[in-house]
């Protein structure tokens, strides 16, 4: 079995700390896995000054500002500097639901993806901000990639949601005039709602040079519809019962279940964004994995 954080059951790992302490053990195992630095990772198109580095190459040390402020900042140049990242956090009802009370609710298992996601990024210095929402937007952090955003978003994601709807495009919209030059928006979110708004909003952010990743978080009951009884199906966000036997609906279920993944797949193809799946029994690890891959040229696996 392995021992790496960002490779053990979410649940199990999740009951041995609080959400803070998860993420960094997740970033601790997921960065000992790779193959090479995250520093190089997620590269977009700006350039600055950062505080020098021991070990930082004396090629790009600004000698006139050393000379000037006694101050040692380290040029940035284009293909070099850090990204600028939206996390677009879903917090409707349907969120909190789990399927097995010994699995994470959706929404216990994307905050700590997403908390995980946002420690990855301010640890090689890119800015990150968090977007909040339901049926309207709980809260907004601006990306910054200063001391004490960790603490700013660890604070967010501690805020109610529960609302009984998903604005999906309005969060977009919203995370991408935050991000104003070229980064990348991930959206972690159920998608139980109706895929053309996402992906209207998808395709105005990739015109405006954002990379967008989209993390449809599902629980494995949501795919697989297992055996029970008798049982009433309730809608958690509009409230709607349907009494069912599920030997009888199991067949249209899965049909229509994997007619919806194929059109999210296609909506947010067309629109220029990437699309995962992550089921809230899989390992954070895999989920970060599409992270990391969602620049090409950051790539760091």
């Amino acid at each position: 079995m392995s021992t790496r954080a960002d490779q053990l059951d979410p649940a199990v790992l999740a009951a041995l700390g609080h959400l803070e302490l998860v993420a960094r053990w997740v970033v601790d195992g997921f960065i000992t896995g790779l193959h090479r630095s995250p520093r190089k990772g997620f590269s977009v198109e700006f350039a600055e000054h950062r505080p020098y580095m021991p070990g930082d190459d004396l090629r790009y040390l600004d000698w006139r500002i050393a000379g000037r402020a006694d101050r040692w900042v380290v040029k940035q140049f284009e293909e070099e500097t850090n990204a600028r990242a939206m996390l677009v956090l879903d917090v409707s009802a349907s969120m909190q639901w789990a399927g097995d009370p010994a699995r994470l609710t959706k929404l216990a298992y994307a905050e700590r993806l997403a908390s995980a996601m946002a420690l990855l990024l301010l640890r090689q210095r890119d800015a990150v901000g968090l977007v909040r929402f339901d049926a309207a937007l709980r809260d907004v952090v601006p990306p910054r990639s200063q001391r004490g955003q960790w603490r700013r978003l660890v604070a967010a994601f501690a805020e109610p949601g529960g609302g009984t709807a998903s604005n999906v495009g309005e969060a977009l919209a919203a995370a991408g005039k935050l991000v104003r030059r070229p980064g990348f928006v991930v959206l972690l979110s159920d998608l139980l709602t109706d895929p053309a708004p996402a992906a209207d909003a998808a395709r105005t952010l990739r015109a405006r040079g954002h990379e967008v990743l989209v993390l449809h978080v599902m629980d494995p009951a949501e795919r697989d519809f297992p055996e029970s009884g008798e049982a009433r199906y309730r809608d958690p966000e509009s409230g709607h019962e349907v009494p069912a036997s599920p030997g009888d609906v199991r067949t249209t279920y899965r049909t229509t279940v994997q007619e919806a993944l194929a059109d999210w797949k296609s909506a947010l193809g067309r629109a220029g964004a990437r699309y995962a799946l992550a089921y809230t029994d899989e390992p954070f690890g895999r989920a970060l994995r599409h992270l990391v891959g969602v620049n090409g040229r950051g790539a760091m696996v």
